[in-house]
Parts: structure tokens; sequence; C-alpha cells
């Protein structure tokens, strides 16, 4: 059910949460430093350029090609240790909004509670349900967690030498 909040934002709130097999702290690390290959990551074919990073921000531009022409965003990320991040974008489809939580769980893995929120700028862009975003996400955080424990195992095996 959409709803109408200040600022503009209609439509539903976005969430998942998923866990990784690694310390908190190298989870935020992991998940905020952000670079010209996070789509490789995701398996998606946009560009980024990280246009400033310091400990407290980073702000990046992505920019992809679709048939439907190019899709362009800019990032402003802030960082806010030891457990978050919240995100604000703009962009000639979409603006967004999200919050990142990690969590350090009882069995050592951390989890991640993503919850974010969405403005279509154009009508025209491709109208996916609730249901069919949290999935895209989820599958895409799958992929990170993937390569996050993965550089965790390695980082492991470097400082055991």
């Amino acid at each position: 059910m959409a709803t109408k909040r200040g600022g503009g934002w209609s439509g539903p709130t976005y969430r998942i949460r998923v866990s990784f097999r690694v310390p908190l702290a190298f989870a935020l690390k992991w998940c905020t430093d952000f670079s010209s290959d996070d789509g490789n990551l995701e398996g998606e074919s946009y560009r980024r350029k990280v246009v400033q990073k310091t400990s407290r921000r980073v702000v990046f531009e992505d920019l992809e090609e679709t048939k439907d022409g190019w899709m362009w965003s800019r990032d402003v990320v802030t960082l806010r240790p030891p457990d978050r991040w919240h995100m604000d974008g703009v962009g000639n489809h979409r603006d967004v909004t999200a919050d990142y939580v990690l969590t350090t769980l009882a069995d050592g893995q951390t989890q991640l509670d993503l919850q974010w929120r969405r403005r279509p700028r154009n009508p025209a862009a491709a109208k996916l349900t609730k249901l069919q975003r949290e999935t895209s996400a989820l599958q895409s955080w799958r992929r990170f967690r993937t390569a996050m424990e993965r550089d965790y195992k390695r980082s492991r095996l470097r400082t055991t030498k």
C-alpha cells in the first residue's frame, strides 16, 4: 500500500536482512569501501566513479546504459561507525534514501538490516513490485556476501602466515 509522507516520498518502505560469516568490524569496512569494481560484484553493468572518500563520507556516481537510455545517480553515504551508515541518492530515474545497520549475532556472524525508500522521477521507468525490489536487493547482497566471506578468508590466511 502506498503512503505519502513529508518531502514527497511515497510508496512502500523496502526491507531486507542478510547475515555474513564475518565479524562486524570487517563487514562495516568491506561494505563501505566503495570502488569502481562494485558493479562487477553485483553482476551489473553500471560504471561507478568515486568522487569523494573520507572517514565519514563517501560520494559516488553510477552510470549505466539501458535499452531506455542512460541511468545516472549520485549517492552520498554518511558513515556512522561502528555499525551503520546512511545513503541519500538522486538520479535521473529515482531518488532514494537508505539506512544500513549491522548487528553481531550470537554465533559470531554479522547481520545487515537494510531499509530504504525510493521516489520515482520518471513514470516510464520500470515498475517493479515491492517483493520484486526486495528480492533483487537480496540477490545483490547475497552476491556481496559471497565476495565478502571470500575476502575475509583470504585476509585470515594472510595474517596466519
